[in-house]
């Protein structure tokens, strides 16, 4: 069985080889509307760390240090990275801290269906992971779509 952690980890390695491939780009492709579901690379790429990783660090840990920053705040790329050394750090304190008895710990939440559901921390990292890998395979296509090679992501790759 995997532990969760190490999805995490892999997500963190994976998630900065996009960052340093969408840094390549000019600034105009990287924000240009392309409809997807965040309109732009910056903003899906933005959103996985904020409206994902961050947030839900702040459900787990019952803290409200998300910044709340809009999309056309970060003016570039060093903004970005920043703000995802800023998440990524909080998360490696959190899941460092991590018991196995932690990882079983229940919270209650609001589905999307609007029903209450019982969740274990461990779940909540789950759908972190999923939706991050989610929201890469959006920016995959998007790369594909401007004849870009997407970064290699696969395991025996880290």
């Amino acid at each position: 069985m995997v532990d969760v952690r190490k999805l995490i980890e892999y997500n963190e390695e994976v998630r900065h080889r996009y960052f340093d491939s969408l840094a390549k780009l000019p600034w105009e492709e990287l924000t240009k509307n392309r409809e997807a579901s965040f309109h732009s690379l910056r903003n899906i790429f933005i959103h996985t760390l904020g409206a994902v990783v961050d947030h839900w660090l702040d459900f787990l840990r019952n803290e409200q240090l998300r910044t709340k920053r809009e999309f056309d705040d970060y003016k570039t790329m060093e903004d970005i990275g920043k703000y995802m050394a800023r998440v990524e750090a909080r998360m490696r304190t959190y899941t460092a801290s991590l018991t196995p008895e932690g990882l079983l710990k229940e919270y209650e939440v609001t589905n999307d269906l609007g029903e209450v559901v019982r969740v274990t921390a461990e779940d909540v990292l789950v759908h972190v992971f999923e939706e991050e890998v989610h929201h890469r395979g959006e920016l995959i296509a998007l790369l594909w779509q401007m004849e870009i090679e997407p970064p290699l992501m696969g395991w025996k790759y880290l």
